[in-house]
């Protein structure tokens, strides 16, 4: 049995690897002219861990993407405790993860989120899931989507139906009583098995980059005009309030006293309100 601090460092390790892929991957998408700034930030207590961010801005096809990292330890402000599986009492937590958003020149390919982590307190889980926003409807696209991220669940011994639901009840506005996007799949509080649940993160990262692939490369050429950007900044506005309002790991970050420049990373260059 493979126990806490070497899960610790084999998850470490994964996500910091898949971080680096995701950003040799997606330079390569975008025509290989472009390149990821990094970004290394550290906790005020440097020994508590920090993060690097990558973001590539104004590229061919992504008008900006943010890949980001961290690895994170100490000790939860009491009134947020109550909140984390596991942190009630002693407050104190480890967590790694990896988190993805990219958003498109071109207003005709969708918005995408990616995320997994894996975090311990008294408790020990992985959570995560990726999900696509489009400002233009394309049914065929959806359906690809969805098959996609079933097949890798399946393949897992995971319950698709379950993380569709899940995702489509979280990536909601209760506000405007409508989906962020189409969803995808979205998991939390995975305790049990941590060998088939650590495979199914993997996979599903990997799955993330044939996804984004399969999406960029079928719509990259589609012609656009200022009416289908106007559509996609008006999409964008509603990103920005789920992400500030009800994004699990914008709150995370901020109350683990994470870096605000790479938690808001997830944040559109530019979006509208009406």
């Amino acid at each position: 049995m493979l126990n806490s601090n070497f899960r610790k460092k084999i998850s470490d390790s994964w996500f910091s690897y898949l971080q680096s892929l995701i950003c040799k991957e997606f330079e390569n998408i975008d025509g290989g002219q472009k390149k990821f700034i990094k970004r290394i930030w550290n906790k005020k207590n440097s020994k508590n861990g920090g993060g690097t961010s990558f973001v590539l801005s104004n590229g061919k096809i992504f008008e900006k993407v943010g890949v980001n990292k961290s690895t994170v330890s100490g000790k939860f402000k009491k009134e947020f405790r109550s909140r984390i599986l596991g942190a009630s009492k002693k407050g104190i937590y480890w967590a790694s993860g990896v988190s993805v958003v990219a958003h498109m020149k071109n207003p005709k390919i969708p918005a995408m989120h990616f995320n997994t982590r894996f975090i311990v307190t008294s408790k020990e889980w992985f959570g995560g899931g990726m999900d696509v926003t489009p400002s233009h409807r394309d049914f065929k696209e959806k359906e690809m989507v969805h098959a996609m991220l079933k097949k890798v669940c399946n393949q897992n011994n995971k319950n698709y139906k379950k993380y569709k639901t899940w995702c489509d009840k979280y990536f909601f506005l209760p506000h405007r009583k409508e989906t962020r996007g189409i969803g995808g799949i979205f998991f939390d509080y995975e305790t049990k098995n941590w060998i088939e649940n650590f495979k199914f993160v993997r996979a599903l990262g990997l799955a993330f980059i044939d996804i984004s692939k399969k999406i960029i490369n079928r719509k990259k050429n589609l012609k656009w005009n200022e009416n289908d950007k106007e559509k996609q900044l008006f999409k964008r506005g509603r990103y920005v309030e789920f992400n500030l309002l009800y994004d699990r790991g914008t709150k995370f970050g901020l109350f683990s006293g994470g870096n605000i420049d790479s938690i808001l990373m997830s944040l559109p260059p530019k979006a509208k309100w009406k």
